[in-house]
């Protein structure tokens, strides 16, 4: 079985004030030739379909009609589910008619979970479809008091899942987390994937996928396998931040065999433009050629330049944003460059209450905005759902 893996296509996506839907649309329209080539048998859209809960009209076009393309004129299933962006209830939806053509969008965890059977030449293969929850939401659905982080949601899931699973067939685990090598915290992929949970809780330990021939997954914007290559994200199709703009970007083909044994392999995608940064003075940056990717511009000027984004934009129109580099002093004879994007939100808190108050806060005070952000990002997930 030839399977299409991808996710995190966040549909809607706003940088720097740019929409980036006719960006999407044309590296959507890679994927649509991909199919026409490699003729896969089923796609899996790990999450994250759309970048918010009420996204624009013009990106729910946009999935309309990409889905409308694979399922209706091209006759492949696709499977996906919610991720930590989407709207669960929106996506759930008319779920159930979908089915019947080939479309099959999980948006909310039920306690009834039944795998999707698609079949090859060696017989079925069964895809357990998991969206994004809440630890809170898993405790309710299995009324148990013990769940109270990510791991312990996936591992009750799985225990769950793995209960009536046939173990003689081929199983692929479909789902939306932060999956690190042993459950342990980890950074980002990336500046634009929001984070689940604030202090680690949110990890999931990777060893929780064993069971499964091939874990797809989504939510990390770089793609990678984790513990073993058979747990694997496939990654953003697009540059999203700047924190992004190393990454190579495209998606996986999972070849799967008669026992299970998957051989996978990256195609890349060629963006409209690309999403770069460009270091250097001004005047020297002036001096480069003219160019329609988004950059992202560090000036390296020892003094203060008048206009800069007007003046960067003669060379590069589509200039996202300009910076120079800060001078951070960590003893009184040094002085570290920073820049700014990879300051940690505490860090950013303790420089903001640095600035106001002169002192760098206490434990109580960095512990009482840990707990407010957290508190700020569990309400969002709740206007999300």
């Amino acid at each position: 079985m030839k399977i299409f893996h991808t996710a995190d296509w966040h549909l809607g996506k706003l940088v720097q004030g740019v929409y980036m839907t006719e960006d999407q649309q044309y590296i959507l329209q890679q994927f649509i030739q991909a199919i026409d080539e490699e003729k896969p048998d089923v796609i899996i859209i790990a999450g994250d379909l759309y970048d918010r809960s009420m996204p624009p009209i013009e990106a729910v076009n946009l999935l309309n009609d990409i889905l409308a393309k694979i399922v209706l004129e091209k006759k492949i299933p696709v499977l996906a589910v919610a991720g930590n962006h989407d709207s669960a209830g929106r996506l759930n939806f008319g779920s159930r008619l979908m089915r019947d053509s080939g479309l099959y969008i999980k948006g909310q965890f039920t306690k009834d979970h039944a795998p999707i059977i698609i079949n090859d030449s060696h017989g079925e293969v069964h895809f357990h479809l998991v969206p994004f929850a809440e630890p809170t939401t898993i405790r309710s659905i299995f009324e148990e008091e013990a769940i109270r982080s990510h791991h312990d949601a996936m591992q009750k899931i799985i225990e769950h899942i793995t209960a009536g699973m046939d173990t003689n067939k081929r199983n692929i685990f479909v789902g939306h987390a932060f999956v690190t090598k042993y459950g342990e915290e980890e950074a980002n992929t990336s500046d634009s994937e929001r984070p689940l949970s604030i202090g680690g809780s949110d990890c999931v330990n990777a060893a929780l996928f064993k069971p499964f021939h091939y874990t797809a997954l989504g939510h990390l914007h770089k793609a990678h396998f984790v513990l073993n290559e058979t747990i694997r994200y496939a990654g953003s199709p697009l540059k999203y931040s700047l924190s992004e703009h190393l990454h190579e970007k495209g998606f996986l083909i999972v070849d799967l065999d008669e026992q299970g044994n998957s051989t996978v392999t990256k195609r890349k995608f060629m963006p409209r433009r690309d999403l770069r940064v460009v270091e250097g003075q001004l005047e020297d940056l002036l001096m480069l050629p003219p160019s329609d990717d988004y950059v992202f511009v560090r000036l390296t000027d020892a003094t203060s330049v008048s206009s800069p984004m007007e003046r960067i934009r003669t060379v590069f129109p589509h200039a996202m944003h300009v910076e120079r580099k800060i001078l951070r002093q960590e003893k009184p004879s040094e002085l570290q460059v920073v820049e700014a994007e990879k300051l940690e939100d505490i860090d950013l808190f303790r420089s903001f209450f640095t600035d106001i108050i002169g002192i760098q806060p206490d434990e109580d005070t960095e512990r009482l905005f840990t707990e407010m952000l957290q508190e700020l990002l569990d309400k969002e997930r709740e206007i999300v759902k």
